[in-house]
């Protein structure tokens, strides 16, 4: 069980330590939570909380909400580690928490990192929550649903808390500079997009990004003046990377993925990886990346090669599940298959010149002959008269007309000679062979 102490010297802290909200209004980010009339500031503000489990990558606010849980309710607030925690502390504290809860207290019971917590031990905590003993809040990165035990989470309301977005990562960092307890009162110089690049280095996590700007600060010149100067190649130096030219939000950003469609396209393995590179080294969401290439699996690659979509759809998912730097691999496997595999834009053609007829004509009435009739007066005026179901042929294929009359002929679908699509066009001829031949039957 932790313990703190009002008489540790903050200016020993880390930057991250001296610089934690202490209120609300300080706290960077989760605005969908904590926004004004949310329900989890409301909760906190009318000292209301129940049992939760706030869910998050590292670096999002988590131990900093359950500080200010401490700092404004009325309750006996208590701090494990789920490192340094054993059943036995857990049994102490929860004697300490009934004994609490008979005297009419509360008693508020904070697990860092819940899901490093055996079945056992979580398994400890749950009488004293049934029995309102304790209300409980854990804080993990790992999906409750698979590290939390079941009847313990059934009692917990879960809290997805969201990587904070480089806007919210800059102004934190602008208040690091200016706040007494970070750097306030120093007289510190940026040559401009320095807190930018920082932040996109941080890739969502405040802690990383105030740990990058004081690692910067502490490493920068300082002249006569008492001025101190932070450079790009001393953030450099710090973050060992190359500061890319790349912007998430401008130019840049859309040149670079625009590069690697293209080299995709190009059946370019080499640019193609390469430009892949650039984007995840520059501090790109690799779902973004991701959601591209699946985009190509049907707009290059299509029919062509209809494998294509499943190992985009996969790539994604490997993202999603381990994220950065380990899923690099995955898409670079997705990159290198999509550049590798034939190419058509039979599916983007279609969809293209499709869309262009139906909003020309948006309200071209529904043959009847293909209308659904679930009701007796739509029988009566002859919705699906004449429908013919083509599993009871032994071609499997009818000479109905699905078009509407003004379209009826029109072609979509133009498949090429590419990969496994030479089959299809093949196929799509003999439909149409065979439905003229039998036009005459309908």
């Amino acid at each position: 069980m932790a313990q703190k102490t009002l008489f540790e010297n903050i200016k020993n802290q880390p930057l991250a330590s001296r610089l934690r909200p202490e209120s609300l209004d300080e706290f960077a980010g989760q605005t969908h939570l904590l926004g004004e009339g949310k329900v989890l500031r409301r909760l906190i503000e009318n000292d209301n909380i129940s049992s939760m489990i706030f869910w998050g990558p590292p670096g999002v606010g988590k131990t900093t909400l359950a500080s200010i849980i401490a700092k404004k309710t009325h309750s006996v607030f208590i701090d494990f580690s789920a490192v340094t925690s054993g059943i036995k502390e857990i049994k102490a504290v929860m004697q300490e928490a009934e004994e609490n809860r008979t005297l009419g207290g509360k008693t508020i019971v904070f697990v860092d990192e819940i899901h490093r917590f055996n079945k056992a031990q979580q398994d400890a905590f749950l009488p004293f929550v049934e029995k309102g003993s304790i209300i409980l809040i854990g804080a993990t990165t790992e999906n409750p649903s698979f590290e939390v035990n079941s009847a313990l989470l059934s009692r917990c309301k879960v809290f997805v808390l969201q990587p904070l977005s480089e806007e919210d990562i800059v102004k934190l960092l602008n208040r690091a500079i200016t706040d007494e307890r970070g750097f306030g009162g120093q007289k510190i110089k940026f040559e401009p997009e320095i807190l930018l690049m920082i932040a996109r280095f941080a890739n969502g996590d405040a802690r990383n990004a105030l740990s990058t700007l004081e690692m910067v600060i502490l490493n920068s010149d300082i002249n006569k003046r008492e001025e101190i100067t932070v450079t790009k190649e001393v953030l450099e130096q710090c973050i060992s990377k190359k500061s890319l030219i790349y912007d998430k939000n401008g130019e840049e950003h859309y040149n670079i993925i625009s590069a690697l469609h293209k080299s995709m396209r190009n059946s370019d393995p080499d640019a193609a990886v390469y430009w892949l590179a650039r984007m995840l080294e520059a501090g790109e969401d690799p779902l973004y990346i991701a959601r591209r290439v699946t985009r190509f699996a049907s707009e290059d690659v299509g029919l062509a090669d209809p494998h294509a979509l499943s190992v985009a759809v996969a790539a994604y998912q490997a993202c999603h599940f381990i994220g950065m730097p380990e899923c690099s691999v995955h898409l670079t496997q997705a990159v290198i298959y999509m550049s590798m595999a034939p190419k058509s834009n039979a599916m983007d053609v279609a969809y293209m010149t499709a869309k262009t007829d139906a909003i020309k004509q948006i309200a071209e009435p529904v043959p009847l002959v293909i209308r659904n009739a679930p009701t007796k007066l739509m029988k009566e005026l002859n919705y699906g008269k004449g429908y013919q179901y083509a599993h009871d042929t032994e071609e499997k294929l009818t000479n109905m007309q699905c078009l509407p009359d003004s379209l009826a002929g029109r072609e979509y679908y133009k498949p090429t000679e590419q990969g496994l699509e030479a089959k299809y066009k093949v196929k799509l001829q003999q439909i149409k062979d065979w439905k003229k031949a039998h036009k005459q039957n309908g």
